[in-house]
């Protein structure tokens, strides 16, 4: 199975299409604007949050003189971007040309027809200079509607000082991670290993990936729905007894408290993705040298190696564009000009949909930080190790908002993460069928 069932997706979105968007192949055959005449002046605008994008935007102008882009750079998707993105289509006047959309959110612009389909400005020639789960991420059917930029393979950040002072082994596996937790406490009343962050089920969502635990899919013409797996419920279970036995946090991650316990030893540990360096480091700059990584710890011992991965972009054209050809060599350039790529690392934007993009690259280096170490090769490895086969539904900006809600009512006193974990594969399915869509569960 691929990121979607083929044809079997298009034919759903399409026929599922409402409002604004109508069916997706018309909306792209309106849209199929021809290239534009030897000397004509293009000006594209591309909004964006990634960190970084600003110097290869600059780059991409200064040699492109007349193709420019005009960034705008705007609150990440799930904090009003996607938002912003979506009223603007509605509306049908004000969307930019090109656009940062996460993988997970690309099938809900896609219903509601917000999306260009690339094929038919030859954005297939272009396929093998991309990761093939990556591209697939953007491909429904013979469409493919997004250029992949960069994924999030993950692996164990620790302090290397404190577990060596401690006498802590490094963890291999989710049993000996509960066991360095106890260490780490017995050590240090104020000090825990982790945090269960209970608003960030997108985290959650890569320890299932991790534990084989594939949540949605097409069947026969239908959505499929399978959150409340044994593989997820084994991870609910697993941070449910935890948090019990007081052996990790539950503050949110990325927040105020969080950075203060990394840079003071409070938070020892973090599973996180190839772009958590830049999240250290920048938040907790005294603690350089003093950090390492580690291959994330293993639902399986001896078994296969399995990584996960946590985020993820694309560059996609949207509904619209006077200039879709145009944006879709930008959207390109942008995402796997070697240039161009060491400063989107530079700013900390993830690991490169670019096949090839790691030898040589900005990330093919010592990492001063983590005290010398190739902290790369370890997300190298990861990313290698990622299951191929989890794919996204439209409503999962949903799934996980019940999955939040859930988590944090149960760290509240009423209820359990597994529990959390049921009621959003009820509400997902609930969910679907309210769009009108076709959805089957087990």
């Amino acid at each position: 199975m691929t990121f979607v069932a083929g044809m079997v997706l298009t034919g759903l979105i399409a026929a599922c299409s409402g409002g604004s968007g109508g069916d997706q192949a018309a909306v792209s055959a309106a849209h199929a604007v021809p290239s534009k005449a030897p000397g004509e002046k293009v000006e594209l605008t591309f909004w964006s949050w990634v960190p970084g994008v600003d110097k290869a935007v600059d780059l991409w102008n200064s040699e492109n003189p007349d193709v420019q882009v005009t960034l705008e750079q705007i609150p990440s998707g799930s904090a009003g971007g996607y938002a912003k993105m979506h009223s603007a289509l509605e509306a049908g006047t004000g969307a930019p040309d090109l656009a940062q959309i996460e993988y997970q959110e690309i099938p809900g612009f896609l219903l509601d027809g917000g999306l260009v389909d690339l094929t038919q400005y030859g954005v297939q020639k272009d396929r093998d200079k991309f990761v093939d789960w990556q591209w697939q991420q953007g491909v429904f059917g013979d469409g493919v509607y997004a250029v992949p930029q960069a994924s999030g393979p993950m692996a164990l950040f620790y302090r290397e000082d404190l577990f060596t002072k401690w006498g802590i082994d490094v963890p291999t596996t989710w049993v000996e991670f509960r066991t360095a937790a106890q260490e780490v406490r017995e050590a240090d009343p104020d000090a825990y290993i982790s945090t269960f962050p209970p608003g960030n089920s997108a985290w959650f969502a890569s320890l299932a990936w991790q534990n084989g635990g594939s949540w949605f899919g097409t069947d026969s013409g239908s959505w499929t729905v399978d959150i409340d797996n044994e593989q997820t419920r084994e991870v609910a279970r697993y941070w449910d007894q935890m948090v019990a036995d007081d052996l990790v946090k539950t503050e949110p991650d990325f927040a105020n408290g969080w950075y203060s316990d990394l840079q003071d030893g409070r938070i020892t540990a973090w599973v996180g993705a190839q772009w958590g360096d830049a999240i250290i480091s920048g938040n907790a700059p005294d603690t350089a040298g003093k950090w390492r990584v580690a291959p994330m710890p293993q639902w399986d011992e001896g078994g296969d190696f399995r990584s996960a991965n946590w985020g993820g972009s694309s560059t996609a054209v949207l509904t619209g564009s006077e200039h879709p050809a145009e944006a879709k060599d930008f959207a390109v350039w942008l995402n796997t000009d070697p240039e161009s790529i060491d400063l989107l690392i530079g700013g900390g934007y993830g690991w490169p949909a670019a096949a090839d993009a790691f030898d040589g690259s900005a990330l093919d280096k010592k990492n001063e930080f983590f005290g010398g170490q190739r902290i790369n090769d370890v997300f190298a490895d990861a990313d290698a190790a990622i299951d191929r086969d989890w794919s996204w539904i439209p409503t999962t900006a949903a799934t996980y908002q019940s999955l939040n809600d859930g988590f944090q009512s149960a760290i509240a006193g009423d209820g359990t993460f597994v529990e959390a974990v049921e009621d959003a594969q009820a509400k997902t399915v609930a969910d679907l069928k309210a769009k009108g869509l076709p959805v089957s569960a087990p």
